[in-house]
């Protein structure tokens, strides 16, 4: 016999595990109520005093109410703008060993609120420090990570892109990116969160915008990435302070468009790429920290940028762009 949700709302019931079973003493089940978070119901004075063992009660003695806790949830969840938002996150992950096991739950705690959260962790052939034996155990632990192991991959846009569909395939709503090792700031998160709720298609982070930082980078580095964000703006008409970098919130419809478009760089350039596609979305851009930048802008990376960034231009000179 179980006893039934009465007098219970709808809701309550959806979020409410049914596991009120007969032949319980009241004080079990008072006990059991304490320490089951999502079960709220009160009981009748009587039922104080227990009953006879194995005696079953009836399903008229048992008149559940809202219980406080119950009441309190429902006020946040009305508060909440992201309590019906799917989230996705995607952080391609190469050889993080020594952060991986910080790094995952640092960004998970600032992902609060949302009907569903999932981590998408893609790693191929290219991590070879035991970072996908640490990932798969901690998706073992945690139930919100997903590892995506993805040995066909080719360069590390193969990792991003393997990541979205992904993202996308599970019914995710906002598709968060974010690079791992903490060269991101998870505490920057809620930024993009609090952009996006006002009707934004895409939300960047910016290095270059009031507030922003950009962390031990060199003088080469700077210039790369402030020289190709000025280079973008002139030939392609973009108007962001930041058109490299990879800390970004998407809106499912937005990504959907990037994929269908079609990401032809095959390095960095991919993400200058994806805010050219977005140019005539609603976007904003919000400050981050970024640190410990890559030393991996070499001549076969800048090549690569200057190529797709010549076949963009000629794109838009066709009207086709």
């Amino acid at each position: 016999m179980l006893f039934p949700f009465r007098g219970l709302p709808t809701e309550c019931r959806k979020t409410s595990a049914i596991l009120l079973l007969c032949r319980l003493e009241p004080v079990d089940l008072l006990l059991y109520a304490q320490n089951t978070p999502d079960l709220f119901f009160s009981l009748p004075a009587h039922c104080n005093s227990p009953i006879q063992q194995g005696q079953d009660w009836s399903t008229d003695e048992i008149d559940f109410q809202p219980h406080s806790g119950y009441i309190k949830y429902m006020s946040e969840q009305q508060n909440n703008p992201f309590a019906s938002v799917a989230l996705g996150i995607v952080c391609p992950m190469a050889n993080e060993r020594d952060t991986v096991e910080r790094f995952i739950p640092a960004v998970l705690g600032q992902c609060r609120g949302f009907r569903t959260c999932t981590f998408f962790a893609v790693l191929d052939r290219a991590s070879t420090d035991g970072t996908v034996e640490i990932v798969r155990s901690l998706a073992k632990q945690i139930e919100q990570l997903t590892m995506i192991w993805a040995p066909e991959n080719r360069c590390v846009v193969d990792a991003y892109l393997r990541g979205y569909r992904e993202a996308l395939a599970a019914g995710c709503d906002w598709i968060l990116e974010i690079d791992a090792g903490f060269s991101h700031r998870p505490q920057d998160i809620p930024r993009f969160f609090e952009a996006m709720k006002s009707g934004c298609d895409c939300v960047f982070g910016s290095r270059f915008c009031p507030g922003g930082v950009f962390e031990e980078a060199g003088f080469k580095r700077r210039l790369i990435s402030r020289g190709g964000t000025v280079l973008t703006n002139l030939l392609l008409g973009t108007k962001l302070k930041d058109m490299t970098s990879g800390f970004e919130l998407f809106s499912r419809s937005a990504l959907e468009m990037v994929l269908a478009k079609g990401i032809h760089s095959r390095a960095h350039f991919f993400q200058t790429e994806i805010k050219v596609f977005c140019r005539h979305l609603r976007c904003v851009e919000v400050p981050i920290t970024y640190s410990n930048p890559s030393s991996s802008v070499n001549g076969a990376v800048l090549g690569d940028a200057f190529f797709h960034l010549g076949r963009l231009f000629m794109l838009r000179l066709k009207g086709q762009l």
